[in-house]
C-alpha cells in the first residue's frame, strides 16, 4: 500500500493564518474533484475561519470522558474508515485526551498516512522540540505541547505561512485572533514586536536549514563534490588589517546583487609565534559583518590558503573574496607563492575575487634571531649543490690555458648568487667547495689538490675572501631589513597600547589580550589581589616546556605569562606593556572611587529635593491644621455648631494628609537604606484589588475589572495594596471622562501580572524611567499631586517583594503600569481563587 503524503502549514506564531490557509487549500482541492474531509479543525471562535469550514465534509469528533469532563478529539477510526483522498488535521502538536488511541495527534496523523490517506496539517514554530527552549527564552512562555523535529523533517512539503509582526499585531488589535478581553495582555506580552520578529526569524531559519539539509543529503547520496550555485554564498577572507572593511563591503554587494546571497567572513590564525592580526580591528570587522547580515568565523590552521578553501567548501561557497598580496615581487620570488596565489590554485570551481586595497598597517613582529629565514638558507644550499657541479661540467668543456681567469669569474658570479639567495653560510660553503673545484679541474697540475704557481694560490684566497665579503654584505642587509620591519611593527604596537589606556572600562582586558597576541603566549593572567583579568587558551595547548614569566605591577598586582621563552629583544616592548598596564590599573582604581562617589552625589540630590518638598508640601497641611485648631481655641470668635464641625473636619483632614506624607517620607528613607521590612506570604490578587477599591472608596463604574483566574503570588499584602492604591489613584487622575481606568490580571509562565490601564495622555518613551524618580512630577504641579513619591514608592515596594513594576503604552493611547510577581512556590502553592479558569495564558 502506498503511504500518504504529509503537507504542513508552518507558522511563526498563533494568528498568522495557518488554519485559514489549510482550509482554503482544502476547498481548492475539493473544487478540483478531490475527496477532502475535515478530520479536526480548531476555529478558536474566529468567524472567518468558521466560514471556510462550511461546504466541507466534517468527520464528527470522538467524545471522551475524563474525570467528569467530556472532551472531544479526532476520531481516528472514523477517518480511516471514511478513507478520503485528503484529510485536514489541525494542530499537529496537540496532546490527545487520556484514553485516546495515541498520546499525540502527530501519531494519529502517522497512522492515517500509513493507510494511504494524504494529510494537510498545521503547526507553530514554538511547538518544534529543538526550538522549545529558545522560544521560552524569547517569550517567557513554556510550551507543553511539542513535536519531534524528525516528524516535521519527514514531511513531503513544509509551507511557511508568513505575516509581518506589525500586521499580526493589527489583526490582534481588531479582535481577529483573541477575544477583546485578552488583546491588551497579549499585545504587551507574547505578541510584542521583538518577540514576533524573533519567532519569525526562527521559522525562516528553520525552513532554510531544512532546505540546506535536503540539498546536502542529495549531494552526499550522489557523491557530488563540486559546489552547486543554488544559492550564492560569499566567503570573505580577513587578515585583521584595515583592508578588511573594503573586502567585507565588496562581498556584501556581491551577495546583494545575487538576490539573497549569504555572507561569511573568516579569519585564519596561525599558531606559529607572534600574531599578525589587530584584535581591535577584527572586533570592529566582526560588528561590520553582523551589520551587513553575515556571520563571522575564526579558524586556527598551519596553512592559511588550504584552511580558507576548506572552509569555503564546507559551507558550499560559490565565491571567495580575498585581498591582493602585500608581498613584493622579490619576496614572492625568494619566499614562494603568497596566500592569494595558493588560494587561487586550490580553489577549483569556487570563483575567487581579488580586491585591491591600500597597504595595511599592522604586521607581525618579526624575530631578530636570524637575518634570513630557514627557507632562504635551504634555497641557497640547494642552489650551491646543484649549480656548482653543472657549472664545473660546462666550464670543463671549454677549458684552455687562457680560460682560468674566466673560470674564476664565473665561479665568483655563482657565489654572489648563492649569497643573495641563502646568505652568508651557504655562500661560504659554496666558496670553499668552489675553491677545491677550481684547483682540481682548472689549475695545473689538473686533477690534483696542489697549486704549482703562487699567483694561483693568491687568486684562490682572494676568491674566497671576496665571496665571504659579498655574503656578509647580503646577510647584514637582510638583518637590517628585518630590524627595520620589527621596529616599524613595534612602533605600531606601542601606539595601539598607548591608545588602549583611553578606551575606558575594557582597557585591562584589551591590553592583556593584545599582550598575549603580540608575543604568541599560551596564556596571560593579570592578578590584582583577589581580582583577576585573564586571557588564556585551552590548557591542553600549552607545551610541556613552556616558561612562566612573572612581572610585578605596582604594589599589589602582577602579570604572569605562560608560553615560549622571551627573547632579549622582546623585553623592551614588554616593558611598554607593563607601564600601560600599571596606568590602566590606576585608572580603574580612580574610576572605582568616582563610582563610589556617585551614591553620595545622588543622596545629596535627594536631600535637596526632600528639603524642597518638605518646605512646601508638609507646610501646607500643617498650616491648615494649625489655623483650624487656633480658630477653635479662640475666645474672640463666635462659632456656630456647623462652623466648629467644619474646622474640626479641616484639622482632621490636614493631619491625616500630614501623617500620610510623613509615612511616605519614612518609607522612601527605608527603601534608600535597604531597611524596608517585607513579610512575604501567599497573597491573592483579588483580595488586594478589593482592599484597594475599598480604600479609595470607588463607586461602581469608576474602574473596569478584568480579573482572570491566577494563582496566588509571593508578596507582602500591605505593601502590595499600597502600590495598587498609588497606581490606581494616578490612573483615575489622568483618565478622561467616560474612559475609566481598568484593572486586569494574567499569568505568563511562573509570573503573574496585574495591569493598571488608563486612556490618558500617556508618558513619552524617553521619560519612562523619570516617572519613578522621587520628588518630581514631570511638570504636573497641581495641589493634588503630592510630593512625587507615589510611583517611586510603588516601584520600591514591588521590587522589595521580588517583583517588577514597568510602564508600557496602552494600545490606542494612554499608559499601562504592570506589576509582575512570582507565583507561590509549588511546595506551598494554594488553589486558584477565581471561579473562571483562565490561568493558561499562553497562546494555543
Amino acid at each position: 500500500m502506498t503511504t500518504g503524503r504529509l503537507r504542513v502549514m508552518l507558522g511563526a506564531a498563533p494568528g498568522v493564518g495557518k488554519t485559514f490557509a489549510m482550509l482554503e487549500e482544502g476547498r481548492r482541492l475539493l473544487s478540483e474533484g478531490k475527496d477532502v474531509v475535515v478530520a479536526v479543525v480548531e476555529t478558536h471562535g474566529r468567524a472567518a475561519t468558521s466560514a471556510l469550514v462550511e461546504g466541507l465534509e466534517v468527520i464528527p469528533r470522538r467524545m471522551i470522558e475524563h474525570r467528569g469532563v467530556t472532551l472531544d478529539e479526532l476520531d481516528l477510526d472514523a477517518v480511516i474508515a471514511r478513507h478520503p483522498d485528503i484529510a485536514l488535521v489541525d494542530e499537529l502538536a496537540h496532546t490527545n485526551a487520556p484514553g485516546s488511541v495515541h498520546a499525540k495527534r502527530w501519531e494519529d496523523v502517522r497512522a492515517i498516512l500509513d493507510v494511504g490517506i494524504n494529510v494537510i496539517s498545521t503547526v507553530n514554530i514554538q511547538h518544534i522540540e529543538s526550538l522549545n527552549d529558545v522560544v521560552q527564552q524569547i517569550t517567557g512562555v513554556p510550551q507543553r505541547e511539542t513535536i519531534p523535529d524528525s516528524v516535521l523533517r519527514t514531511a513531503d512539503q513544509v509551507e511557511l505561512i508568513d505575516l509581518t509582526p506589525q500586521s499580526l499585531r493589527d489583526r490582534l488589535s481588531r479582535g481577529l485572533v483573541y477575544p477583546a478581553a485578552r488583546v491588551d495582555a497579549a499585545l504587551s506580552n507574547y505578541f510584542r514586536i521583538g518577540n514576533l520578529t524573533a519567532l519569525r526569524e526562527l521559522a525562516l531559519l528553520w525552513l532554510a536549514d531544512e532546505v540546506d539539509t535536503a540539498l546536502r543529503a542529495y549531494r552526499e547520496e550522489q557523491g557530488i563534490k563540486t559546489s552547486w550555485e543554488a544559492r550564492e554564498r560569499i566567503v570573505v577572507a580577513l587578515t585583521g588589517g584595515p583592508e578588511g572593511d573594503t573586502l567585507l563591503r565588496r562581498g556584501a554587494r556581491i551577495a546583494q546583487r545575487s538576490g539573497g546571497g549569504q555572507l561569511f567572513a573568516v579569519h585564519v590564525t596561525t599558531p606559529d609565534g607572534l600574531a599578525g592580526a589587530d584584535s581591535s580591528t577584527l572586533a570592529e570587522q566582526r560588528k561590520l559583518v553582523e551589520t551587513l547580515g553575515g556571520s563571522f568565523h575564526q579558524l586556527v590552521a598551519e596553512q592559511v590558503p588550504s584552511a580558507l578553501v576548506d572552509f569555503a567548501r564546507s559551507v558550499n561557497a560559490t565565491q571567495l573574496v580575498i585581498g591582493v598580496s602585500r608581498r613584493s615581487r622579490l619576496q614572492t620570488f625568494f619566499g614562494g607563492a603568497g596566500t592569494s596565489s595558493n588560494v587561487i590554485r586550490l580553489s577549483g570551481d569556487i570563483d575567487v575575487h581579488m580586491v585591491t586595497h591600500s597597504e595595511a598597517g599592522k604586521r607581525q613582529l618579526p624575530s631578530v634571531g636570524g637575518a634570513l629565514s630557514i627557507r632562504r638558507r635551504i634555497a641557497g644550499l640547494v642552489v650551491a649543490v646543484v649549480a656548482l657541479p653543472v657549472l664545473t661540467l660546462l666550464l670543463s668543456l671549454f677549458r684552455s690555458n687562457q680560460s682560468l681567469p674566466t673560470d674564476v669569474l664565473m665561479f665568483q658570479l655563482l657565489i654572489v648568487i648563492v649569497a643573495l639567495v641563502g646568505g652568508i653560510w651557504p655562500a661560504l660553503l659554496a666558496a670553499v667547495i668552489a675553491g677545491f673545484l677550481l684547483d682540481f679541474y682548472f689549475v695545473p697540475p689538473l686533477y690534483l689538490i696542489r697549486i704549482a704557481d703562487p699567483l694561483h694560490a693568491l687568486a684562490l684566497v682572494i676568491f674566497v675572501v671576496v665571496a665571504a665579503l659579498v655574503s656578509l654584505v647580503v646577510d647584514q642587509a637582510a638583518r637590517r631589513a628585518r630590524l627595520a620591519a620589527r621596529a616599524s611593527a613595534e612602533a605600531e604596537v606601542l601606539v595601539a597600547v598607548a591608545g588602549g589606556v583611553l578606551q575606558g572600562a575594557d582597557t585591562l582586558q584589551a591590553l592583556v589580550s593584545r599582550l598575549r597576541e603580540s608575543f604568541g603566549m599560551a596564556s596571560v593572567v593579570l592578578q590584582q589581589g583577589d581580582d583577576a583579568a585573564a586571557v588564556s587558551v585551552d590548557p591542553e595547548s600549552a607545551a610541556p616546556g613552556d616558561e612562566h614569566t612573572v612581572l610585578p605591577l605596582g604594589e599589589n598586582a602582577r602579570i604572569e605569562l605562560t608560553g615560549h621563552p622571551l627573547e632579549p629583544s622582546d623585553r623592551r616592548i614588554l616593558g611598554a606593556f607593563v607601564s600601560q598596564l600599571e596606568s590602566a590599573l590606576v585608572q580603574r582604581r580612580l574610576a572605582g572611587e568616582a563610582a563610589g562617589a556617585k551614591p553620595l552625589a545622588e543622596a545629596d540630590r535627594l536631600r535637596s529635593a526632600l528639603l524642597a518638598a518638605v518646605s512646601h508640601d508638609l507646610r501646607r497641611p500643617l498650616a491648615s491644621a494649625t489655623a483650624a485648631v487656633s480658630s477653635l481655641r479662640s475666645s474672640d470668635l463666635k462659632l456656630s455648631r456647623a462652623d466648629r464641625a467644619e474646622l474640626l473636619a479641616t484639622a482632621d483632614e490636614s493631619l491625616v494628609a500630614l501623617g500620610s506624607l510623613v509615612t511616605d517620607l519614612l518609607d522612601v528613607t527605608r527603601l534608600q537604606a535597604g531597611a524596608m521590612g517585607v513579610a512575604i506570604r501567599p497573597v491573592a490578587f483579588d483580595d488586594v484589588v478589593g482592599g484597594a477599591l475599598d480604600e479609595l472608596r470607588l463607586a461602581p463604574g469608576q474602574v473596569t475589572l478584568d480579573l482572570a483566574a491566577v494563582p496566588m503570588v509571593d508578596a507582602d499584602a500591605a505593601l502590595l495594596q499600597r502600590a495598587v492604591v498609588n497606581l490606581l489613584s494616578n490612573a483615575i487622575r489622568f483618565s478622561p471622562a467616560g474612559s475609566p481606568p481598568a484593572l486586569a490580571t494574567s499569568r505568563f509562565g511562573d509570573r503573574v501580572q496585574l495591569r493598571v490601564i488608563d486612556r490618558g495622555p500617556g508618558v513619552p518613551s524617553e521619560k519612562r524611567d523619570d516617572i519613578f524618580v522621587p520628588f518630581q512630577h514631570l511638570g504636573d504641579l497641581d495641589n493634588s499631586a503630592g510630593i512625587g513619591l507615589g510611583l517611586s514608592l510603588s516601584k520600591g515596594f514591588v521590587e522589595a517583594m521580588g517583583g517588577s513594576l514597568e510602564a508600557e503604552d496602552t494600545p490606542g493611547g494612554g499608559l499601562t503600569m504592570v506589576i509582575e510577581l512570582p507565583v507561590v512556590h509549588a511546595s506551598r502553592s494554594l488553589p486558584v481563587v477565581q471561579a473562571v479558569d483562565r490561568s493558561r495564558e499562553e497562546p494555543s
